[in-house]
């Protein structure tokens, strides 16, 4: 069993920049590709960012890329996502997860385990 715990969101001015991180316990960490998701209101989930298990592979969503940037610390079982150039369309729910395997993947499906979130507001 793996859990997660998002922390680092807050209210942000447009332009702003955040730092997210996701603190994971259990052994199996090192082994699982991370992702970061996000749900604004009234919308479904959808993809942010991926990091493999190494740390050596990344994607990212077309609306994040270049703006944020995903990374790993395997030895504080830590990731974390840094926001940069903030809008207020990033504006949601942060979601960190683990995914079954240790490739990079931005497919919902292939990630076993969720944090409980934690909400990013960019105001404009």
């Amino acid at each position: 069993q793996v859990q997660l715990a998002e922390s680092g969101g807050g209210l942000v001015q447009a332009g702003g920049s955040l730092r997210l991180s996701c603190s994971a316990s259990g052994p199996t960490f090192s082994n699982s590709a991370m992702g970061w998701f996000r749900q604004a209101p009234g919308k479904e989930r959808e993809f942010g960012a991926t990091i493999s298990a190494s740390g050596a592979i990344t994607i990212y969503a077309d609306s994040v890329k270049g703006r944020f940037t995903i990374s790993r610390d395997n030895a504080k079982n830590t990731v974390y996502l840094q926001m940069s150039s903030l809008k207020p369309e990033d504006t949601a729910v942060y979601y960190c997860a683990a995914a079954r395997q240790r490739g990079a993947t931005p497919r919902e499906s292939m990630y076993d385990y969720w944090g409980q979130g934690t909400q990013v507001t960019v105001s404009s």
